[in-house]
């Protein structure tokens, strides 16, 4: 096999995922709301495809080009070619399932009305309604040759391109942003009649209804019309090398580029006229490369992402009610807990309340001295620095760092370093060579005249929000020599240019691709001389080159390599002479799976690893990640069950090929297993 033979594309790989969340909302078993709220997640997902994936590839055509390198262009060419082809054929299969739910929600009589359906009363009311909570949010912008709209129109909102149509003179344009983060996009209309029928109509159908209020006495016009598009934007930056502009003004000026980045995506109504649409095309300077995609006469489905429910409670999920840790609940602190075992909890399974709670007990406690912590991510109300700045108050020493640089939630962050700055902790911007991605958290505390840390590693961020809906695990540990190293991760952010050695800690990009290789290795020496082995991986995405080689190898040599994957995969699982061995599944249900986590028997005494990490290479040679060892023996085994209950899913796994075709793993005569209820019961009997 050739080299180009050896790995599936990434780009491609990636929309395979997303093919997945769009089976989610084609499955009839899911409950109907449920099914247009994965709508929403495909559309996101879509978002932010075309921002970092998309654009990459744009900008490596350009680099080619520029470059003479004719070969590499026609390569990358290529690849954008299949992409389109595959994004268009997922946009029509998006656009026939919104139809069909559409359809479905009516049998359960709530109706998506459109403003030509809309009756007399409905219509008063919604004018009404316009004036008194839309209109003053609406601020249209007139066009003309001064106004560059690719400057003015941000890649998170949807907008009305609106034809201003007067007799014998040229049609004049103007745009207005739907103001969704005002407002909600879902109206709920009052009963007209029966009570137990339910409409509701998308704000975008009400500024349409009313555009003649909008612009009635600022312009003249004979007639309006106006359909709906969006623009997704490059979401690459580059900082400014200038000495004497502090990171954080590095960083804000960054955004400013985002903002005013070239187009990657227009996705527009696909009724729009052909000379509306040659206007709007020329204003937003689309190039050749550009994916300029019709679509239905809405834009930004994200935004279903919240859809309300009107009806019966069974139209959505039932509510799995978080589960309280046992081992915490039977001490009266945190930190008495956590002394007497190592304590390991699943999100949003068991309560993220337990974690805010370590914070804030350590944020009074007397004999506390210290706290470290480092975001990534945290909810917009984070209860967790709202902790932190109490410990300041009763006299701790807070140390938080803080990346700047976590895709899309760089401003949220610029602006919490400086709450946390004014409030007197110590805030660490982050590195500027390297993206700081663990999820750490040590907790130094005064007993018996010594120092003794707490620490916390996870999978997953510090974010009340995404906890309630991203799978994760959070290790509390009071085990001296891990967090001990965890401290000196926290000496790394610092000073990354000293030695460091760590003896337990995988961490990236120090130790993290080593010492994951040598515990391949030493499973391929264990299949040779004929001890029990195998590996067991949980990861988002997979597509480091040399670690799939790693397991290729592995494949090779014997060993079974067992992998449950959310997002991208590079390797062809399942192929003779290459990965024979190596069989792979993804599970999309209701939670987000977002933890990595690594096991190998090990001649039958298991090694078992969680991390913060990814299989990429961005992780393993570019970021501050952690891997931590789970040393106590109970906890290694419930990581364990509850990986082999995920492989054992015949409801929500697809088999991973070599082709990436998604088909669901098939049941055979076992029973109905679905892996995320399953879990849940698994672990509310252990406590």
């Amino acid at each position: 096999m050739s080299v180009t033979e050896l790995y599936y594309p990434k780009e491609l790989s990636w929309l395979s995922f997303n093919e997945r969340v769009l089976q989610e909302a084609a499955d009839k078993n899911n409950p109907i709301i449920e099914r247009i709220r994965f709508l929403g997640i495909f559309s996101s997902n879509m978002d932010e495809f075309y921002r970092v994936r998309v654009a990459e590839v744009k900008r490596q055509i350009y680099i080619h080009m520029d470059e003479d390198d004719e070969v590499a262009a026609a390569s990358k060419k290529e690849l954008m070619v299949k992409i389109q082809h595959k994004v268009l054929i997922m946009t029509e299969q998006f656009e026939k399932l919104y139809e069909d739910i559409i359809k479905g929600l009516s049998k359960y009589n709530i109706h998506i009305i459109q403003k030509d359906q809309l009756s007399d009363f409905q219509k008063s009311w919604l004018i009404d309604y316009f004036r008194n909570k839309i209109l003053r949010h609406i601020a249209p912008i007139l066009l003309h040759k001064k106004v560059d709209l690719v400057k003015r129109l941000n890649d998170v909102g949807t907008f009305l391109y609106v034809a201003i149509v007067r007799e014998g003179k040229a049609t004049k344009y103007a745009t207005i942003e739907l103001p969704t983060e005002a407002m909600s996009r879902f109206i709920l209309i009052p009963p007209e009649n029966s009570r137990k029928k339910k409409h509701i109509i998308l704000i975008d159908d009400v500024i349409q209804l009313c555009l003649d209020i909008i612009f009635k006495g600022f312009v003249e016009f004979d007639e309006l019309y106006a359909y709906s598009f969006k623009v997704t934007r490059d979401s690459e930056y580059s900082i400014n090398d200038e000495i004497d502009e502090s990171f954080v003004e590095k960083m804000s000026e960054s955004m400013k580029q985002r903002l005013i980045a070239e187009p990657v995506r227009v996705i527009y109504d696909g009724d729009m006229p052909e000379d509306m649409l040659k206007n709007l095309k020329k204003r937003l300077k689309i190039s050749s490369y550009d994916s300029l995609i019709p679509g239905g006469s809405y834009r930004n489905f994200k935004d279903f992402i919240g859809f309300p429910n009107v009806g019966r409670s069974y139209l959505e999920n039932p509510k799995l009610p978080a589960i309280n840790s046992k081992v915490f609940s039977e001490f009266d602190t945190v930190f008495d807990a956590i002394t007497h075992k190592d304590i390991l909890l699943y999100y949003p399974y068991h309560r993220f309340l337990h974690f805010t709670e370590f914070v804030r007990q350590a944020a009074f406690d007397p004999s506390v001295k210290n706290i470290r912590l480092n975001i990534y991510r945290v909810a917009n109300k984070s209860r967790i620095v709202s902790s932190l700045i109490d410990a300041v108050d009763n006299g701790k020493t807070v140390t938080v760092v803080v990346e700047l640089r976590a895709r899309f939630d760089e401003e949220a962050n610029i602006e919490w370093s400086k709450t946390m700055t004014d409030a007197g902790i110590r805030v660490v911007l982050g590195s500027p060579s390297f993206k700081i991605h663990s999820k750490l958290c040590v907790v130094s505390r005064e007993e018996n005249g010594q120092l003794v840390n707490y620490a916390h590693f996870g999978t997953g961020n510090f974010n009340e929000k995404t906890a309630k809906i991203y799978t994760d695990f959070s290790l509390f540990t009071r085990n001296q020599e891990l967090a001990q190293e965890a401290l000196l991760v926290f000496d790394l952010i610092q000073l990354p240019y000293r030695r460091t050695k760590f003896q337990h800690l995988q961490v990236s990009p120090l130790n993290a691709r080593t010492k994951i290789q040598i515990l391949v290795r030493q499973e391929i020496q264990n299949a040779i001389e004929g001890l029990p082995n195998g590996i067991t991986l949980k990861v988002n995405n997979l597509v480091d080159q040399e670690l799939i080689d790693d397991l290729y190898r592995a494949s090779q040599a014997g060993v079974k390599v067992q992998i449950i994957l959310r997002g991208m995969c590079g390797l062809l699982p399942n192929v003779k002479g290459l990965s024979e061995n190596i069989s792979i599944i993804s599970i999309v249900d209701r939670f987000l799976e977002h933890p990595r986590v690594m096991v190998f028997k090990n001649a039958g005494q298991p090694k078992v690893f969680i991390s913060s990490a990814d299989w990429m290479g961005r992780n393993m040679d570019n970021r501050i990640e952690v891997g931590c060892p789970i040393y106590d023996e109970e906890l290694k085994q419930r990581i364990i069950d509850i990986l082999d209950i995920q492989l054992k899913d015949t409801l929500k796994a697809r088999v991973i090929d070599a082709k990436q075709s998604n088909k669901y793993v098939k049941r055979g005569n076992r029973r109905k297993l679905r892996s995320q209820v399953e879990i849940y019961h698994y672990l509310k009997n252990l406590e």
